[in-house]
């Protein structure tokens, strides 16, 4: 392989698909993603299945991302030296594979028992990055051993008590993650009927609280550890969970705690990105929260064009929210996100199987991505602009 070859040309799974078809086998899971989900949602208990599923409100949202990602079709050319694709980025300084990876989903235990151990293991088998989440049922260290060399970011829930949000940082930068993601839109639960209907919320369960109970602050002041004693902490995460008097003065502290690239997930306003861009974090995310938060808000690929207009050439600008195939991907990146973080999908694919179902997920999503490069004759993302769009 010449040095400056691409390690993996991931559209060329479709050959060990077909291969093991010659063989008598097929898939174990659905590769069209409407099936997959419906299986997904079948598999799992009521109240899981409607707080992986569910949105805020009516769903707008939710319908908003994907009509906004359908609205924009592909525009191939032809005749173009294809034989190689490079998927490869390097934010951070950091290599990755690909610009995909696995965005941040809270208490994944109520979708497969492994839960976060099995997202990271899934991320690491194929190389891309994961966002390891605050509201998880394994800890970020134990998260960050299943992920090996694979990249990864901590997603920061800014908790209301400064001690417990810098000890969070702190254990983060221990752990190797490469980036702080502040998850901005969520100082609170959005409105979600499906939740409500259910009177579910699982961390009142005690579910999802990994990371606290094991942090040596959030312990302190407790009369018995948490496994002794659930409730008291259970009682203690209600009160320091979410902090709705943040503001952006407060990435100054941040930024004093930790040498770790900052990045905002939650923008959806040009003017919010150009502030972040003030106020000297490395990066955005473009993310409605899949529609969980805000009912009736703008679709999150809609909001991507003017927030790369206003910071692209200074920020990494990154997307989720509504992706559920390469396709998709190929969209978000030709409108200027630097990278796509997938999230709904891999958890139908754990749901079902796993790990393995989740790196099945992920590998397909990549497969169609490069595939959808090379017929679109774009082999590069340096050759993806807004000219592969039409309306």
């Amino acid at each position: 392989m010449a040095p400056d070859q691409p390690r993996e040309q991931f559209g060329d799974h479709y050959r060990s698909i077909y291969l093991a078809g010659a063989g008598g086998e097929r898939p174990t899971l659905p590769v069209d993603w409407r099936e997959l989900e419906a299986r997904a949602v079948e598999a799992l208990d009521e109240r899981a299945a409607g707080y992986v599923a569910g949105s805020a409100g009516t769903g707008g949202t939710d319908r908003a991302n994907r009509r906004a990602l359908d609205a924009r079709r592909i525009v191939p050319v032809m005749l173009r030296d294809v034989a190689v694709r490079d998927l490869r980025i390097s934010p951070f300084g950091k290599e990755w594979p690909a610009p995909v990876g696995l965005a941040p989903i809270g208490v994944q235990t109520i979708v497969h028992p492994d839960g976060e151990l099995a997202s990271a293991r899934a991320a690491a088998r194929v190389g891309v990055p994961l966002i390891a989440g605050t509201a998880a049922g394994h800890t970020l260290e134990a998260i960050a051993a299943e992920l090996g060399t694979s990249p990864r970011l901590f997603q920061l829930y800014w908790p209301n008590d400064p001690e417990l949000c810098e000890s969070f940082v702190g254990r983060a930068e221990a752990a190797g993650y490469e980036a702080i993601v502040v998850t901005v839109d969520n100082a609170f639960p959005g409105w979600k009927p499906r939740d409500l209907q259910n009177a579910y919320l699982p961390a009142i369960e005690g579910i999802g609280l990994a990371n606290f109970f094991a942090d040596p602050v959030f312990r302190t002041g407790l009369e018995r550890a948490p496994e002794e004693d659930p409730g008291p902490a259970i009682g203690k995460f209600i009160g320091v969970f979410g902090n709705p008097s943040l503001t952006w003065d407060d990435l100054d502290w941040l930024r004093s705690r930790t040498s770790l690239p900052i990045l905002l997930k939650g923008i959806l306003h040009p003017d919010d990105a150009r502030e972040a861009r003030e106020r000297g974090v490395e990066g955005v995310i473009v993310s409605n929260h899949g529609g969980r938060q805000v009912d009736g808000a703008v679709a999150a690929f809609d909001a991507l064009p003017d927030v790369v207009a206003a910071v692209g050439d200074e920020l990494t600008v990154q997307f989720d929210s509504g992706i559920r195939s390469g396709a998709d991907a190929f969209k978000a990146l030709a409108a200027g996100a630097d990278a796509v973080f997938v999230g709904r999908p891999y958890l139908w694919g754990m749901a079902l199987e796993g790990a393995e179902g989740a790196e099945k997920v992920l590998r397909w999503i990549l497969a169609e991505l490069d595939l959808t490069m090379g017929l679109a004759g774009r082999p590069s993302l340096a050759d993806l602009d807004e000219s592969a769009l039409r309306p």
